[in-house]
């Protein structure tokens, strides 16, 4: 049988060690060896002996999740094997973190991650509920993080003397150092008259980064 289907780029490989690895622009392979964390429902395939098992928040941050309706759906794969993870079709991206190193990604962007590494759902610090109720996830520690986007992101600089807006219901994520506040970038009586539709963004000061996706409107909660 022929097909440009069978190309090599196409065909899933054995992996020489575990971790994750990008099998295409829309799908992350996990070669398991012990246990790993995914966003749940996103696991598209796998073969080996892996277990499967819906991952509780702890209570914390449980209680933050049915507050916010945001946080992480997520679900434990343990056990020796391969498992490949999508969601949506959206585009994948691998984020290697290190000592030192804090990443605030929202949740509906975290595709899987690395046991080793550490997260904690938290509130934006300046945005509240008045922005939309931003409880992100704050990933730390040493390992690899596997996000999720719609279309291609982009990355603008933040620092001191250019601090950067966005719409939060376009932000990805942002370095945990960062400074966040709500701007309100139309008056009382435009938001009356009807407003641009651009009436509050999230202003982020300091030195970093923020990942913003070429999109605005809202997508479905973590795990759905």
């Amino acid at each position: 049988m022929q097909s440009e289907l069978f190309a090599t780029k196409n065909m899933a490989q054995p992996s020489p060690t575990p971790g994750m690895e990008l099998q295409n622009e829309k799908c992350v392979k996990y070669t398991v060896n012990g246990e790993c964390y995914a966003r749940q429902g996103s696991m598209v395939a796998f073969r080996g002996n892996l277990q499967f098992e819906k991952k509780g928040q702890g209570v914390g941050n449980f209680l933050k999740r049915q507050v916010t309706g945001e946080g992480l759906a997520l679900m434990s794969v343990s056990g020796q094997g391969e498992a490949w993870f999508a969601h949506e079709a959206e585009n994948c991206f691998i984020i290697d973190i290190a000592p030192g190193d804090s990443l605030t990604v929202n949740g509906r962007n975290v595709l899987c991650f690395d046991a080793g590494l550490h997260y904690e759902i938290g509130i934006v610090k300046g945005a509240g509920m008045a922005g939309g109720g931003l409880f992100n996830s704050v990933f730390s520690g040493q390992g690899r993080l596997a996000v999720i986007c719609e279309g291609t992101p982009i990355v603008i600089p933040v620092s001191q003397q250019a601090p950067v807006f966005v719409d939060t219901d376009a932000v990805v994520g942002w370095s945990a150092q960062l400074h966040t506040s709500l701007h309100r970038s139309q008056s009382f009586g435009s938001m009356i008259r009807g407003g641009s539709g651009e009436a509050v963004q999230l202003r982020l000061d300091g030195d970093g980064f923020v990942i913003v996706r070429p999109s605005e409107k809202q997508a479905a909660t973590a795990g759905n």
